[in-house]
């Protein structure tokens, strides 16, 4: 099944690391990454930019772009994961680990069916 990892930060706190405080964590995600790879679980990934420099489309007919996005949070969503598990709480295991790197911040887990023109829509294989 696949689950995608939303990883979410206070807004400004990850701005607000150091080059070498940034590298340092990265490094230990990508510890987390690896292991991922080697369990055949790890998909795309994305680290997002602030909010600061996004647009929203949004309304009728062509839509109107705006600022934003503008949310009554004070969490950003930061970046993503796309994780192929074959349950719910292997893919919690999975966030568990990314935490451990990354203690300040929230992770979502959402199961997800991917969708690719002209496939059907599957779930991952089952292990």
């Amino acid at each position: 099944m696949y689950y995608a990892i939303l990883a979410y930060h206070t807004a400004g706190v990850v701005e607000s690391w150091s080059e070498e405080e940034d590298a340092a964590l990265m490094t230990d995600l990508l510890r987390v990454h690896d292991h991922f790879v080697e369990q055949k679980s790890f998909g795309p990934a994305a680290r997002l930019g602030p909010t600061e420099g996004a647009v929203t489309l949004r309304g009728s007919g062509e839509g109107i772009v705006t600022d934003g996005p503008f949310a009554e949070t004070k969490e950003q969503l930061l970046g993503l994961y796309v994780v192929d598990f074959p349950t719910i709480e292997a893919a919690i295991a999975a966030a568990r680990d990314l935490r451990r790197s990354n203690p300040t911040a929230i992770y979502e887990i959402r199961p997800i069916a991917l969708y690719i023109p002209g496939a059907t829509l599957e779930p991952g294989p089952q292990r």
